[in-house]
């Protein structure tokens, strides 16, 4: 007898495994303190952290420094994309240059982004620009090196027969380049996005940057410990969501490719 499953109950089990595991951390979370296995001066109980936040919620400056965190997190991600895919299209469809810049660019791309703290505090202070540095040095290599992966791995038959039939390199480009780079494109995003928020938010709580960054500094500082977990609550949901656009944003413009398909 052939037992057939469901593809409901496929997809449904994960889900319900994961809330499980969540309800689990809760709990615990809320039972440590309560039960002094842990000092609640250090760890509140997972209750005291959402009236923290409930508090927050109803004031303007909680939601200005997220909406600050947020703004730099886009705009240094969408500077990053751009610059990325401009240069790895360009550098990667040349192979001369391809060879002068591969030394430069194992050399820059391994440098921490917070080893430039101290340049970007010299030269903006605490500022906003402090952080796109920042983030948009991080995010730029993740796009970089996997647009370069794409590019090269546009097949050479395919490029030299456009070539054959006189396309333009734009053309070349738009029908050869990036449909086979676009895959490594969504990589890079999915990849950056989650760096860039990281550099935001490591901006903001050390350098001053305006943001949610700042206000877990804020409050940390001062002794308020269920409001600064409740602020690193909410800077885990929102890298979630970050995480949940780029799956969006991947199965979008991937739907053409096999490998999203294979997932639908």
């Amino acid at each position: 007898m052939t037992v057939v499953s469901l593809p409901g109950r496929a997809s449904a089990r994960p889900v319900s495994l994961g809330l499980l595991g969540l309800a689990a951390a809760v709990a615990l979370l809320e039972l440590l303190p309560r039960l002094g296995i842990v000092d609640s001066r250090f760890l509140p109980p997972f209750s005291a952290m959402v009236r923290s936040l409930a508090e927050q919620a109803t004031t303007a400056a909680f939601w200005t420094a997220t909406g600050q965190t947020l703004r730099g997190w886009a705009l240094g991600l969408a500077i990053a994309m751009a610059a990325g895919i401009a240069a790895g299209v360009v550098v990667g469809s040349v192979p001369l240059l391809r060879a002068l810049t591969a030394s430069t660019i194992e050399f820059l791309r391994p440098i921490p982004s917070v080893a430039l703290i101290p340049l970007v505090v010299l030269i903006y202070g605490s500022e906003m620009p402090s952080a796109l540095v920042l983030v948009v040095y991080a995010s730029f290599w993740q796009v970089l090196v996997q647009v370069l992966y794409g590019v090269a791995d546009v097949d050479p038959v395919v490029r030299d027969t456009a070539r054959s039939y006189r396309f333009s390199r734009r053309a070349i480009v738009r029908t050869v380049v990036w449909p086979t780079a676009m895959p490594y494109v969504v990589t890079g995003f999915r990849l950056a996005a989650s760096v860039a928020l990281i550099l935001e938010i490591t901006a903001e709580l050390i350098i001053g940057v305006p943001g949610l960054g700042r206000s877990i500094g804020l409050a940390q500082s001062s002794g308020a410990v269920a409001e600064t977990y409740a602020l690193v609550l909410v800077v885990g949901v929102i890298g979630v969501l970050v995480n949940v656009l780029a799956r969006a944003v991947e199965k979008r413009a991937l739907r053409w490719h096999t490998s999203v398909r294979r997932d639908l």
